[in-house]
């Protein structure tokens, strides 16, 4: 029985990851009541449901201090529970609201949206702690969908690395749960001829690998992931989110994330995310 329960901030795109959950055969529910999620659960299971998606979010005013408890519940009583948090940063969902016109659950008379964001974040917190998190904020609907697709295909009794590349002049991703920054290395983009290519094209591959100390920070790199990762496994982590950023996002950091993703794939899950390319 596979629940997967999507949460998030309103604007975020959680409407975007239930068509991806119906696309792949999931009994969708979108704005359940938390206090319902059991009770309906077990509803559908019953009824001969085996895979169900469920969308919590904080429109129902309750208290999701209790989410964690739900989550144990539901897991002995057989569901195999997976949870996606969806997120961006304020001025995006700002934006996002201004552009739709569409008036955002929280506001109010004396509530702002901004505000109405920050309350809706607080709210969500005991979620989000739970969850695997995805920050949209510079993501294309299209790369949305094929993000949520690898997530729900992963073998849910291992834990999934996600190895991410993105720029520091968009932000650092507001998902990652580890962040390591190659800005210090030799860059690609100052060579003409290696502008225009991608950390994935041979050229700029040999060009990074000329370079001792890129290598070394790549062997670091690996080392680090690979002596805390024990760590998070027993600490029952679905997943684990390494982020890492250069200037722009094309070139150093697609290419570490390309190579790490290579050197643990024979041992873990592992996922690659391009934020500047997707």
């Amino acid at each position: 029985m596979q629940l997967v329960l999507v949460s998030g901030l309103s604007g975020s795109g959680k409407s975007i990851a239930s068509a991806v959950l119906e696309d792949e055969g999931y009994y969708c529910i979108d704005n359940l009541p938390l206090s319902l999620v059991e009770e309906v659960a077990q509803h559908l299971s019953r009824a001969g449901q085996e895979k169900i998606g469920i969308a919590v979010d904080a429109r129902g005013g309750e208290d999701f201090a209790a989410f964690p408890a739900l989550l144990e519940r539901l897991k002995a009583a057989g569901f195999d529970v997976r949870v996606i948090f969806l997120e961006a940063k304020t001025p995006t969902l700002v934006k996002r609201f201004s552009e739709t016109r569409r008036k955002h659950p929280l506001t109010s008379g004396s509530v702002s949206l901004p505000e109405a964001i920050d309350l809706e974040r607080e709210k969500l917190v005991d979620v989000m702690r739970h969850a695997h998190r995805i920050d949209t904020s510079d993501l294309a609907p299209s790369a949305l969908c094929l993000w949520v697709k690898d997530l729900v295909a992963q073998d849910r009794s291992r834990i999934t690395l996600l190895f991410q590349s993105f720029g520091y002049k968009h932000g650092i991703p507001l998902d990652a749960d580890m962040v390591f920054d190659v800005r210090c290395l030799p860059n690609p983009h100052y060579v003409s001829e290696l502008r225009p290519l991608t950390g994935k094209d041979e050229a700029v591959r040999a060009y990074i690998e000329a370079s001792p100390e890129s290598m070394q920070m790549l062997a670091d790199i690996r080392a680090f992931v690979e002596s805390w990762l024990p760590c998070f496994i027993r600490d029952n982590r679905a997943y684990l989110t390494v982020a890492i950023g250069c200037t722009g996002g094309q070139h150093r950091s697609v290419y570490f994330v390309e190579s790490l993703a290579r050197a643990f794939r024979g041992a873990e899950q592992a996922l690659v995310r391009h934020r500047e390319l997707s």
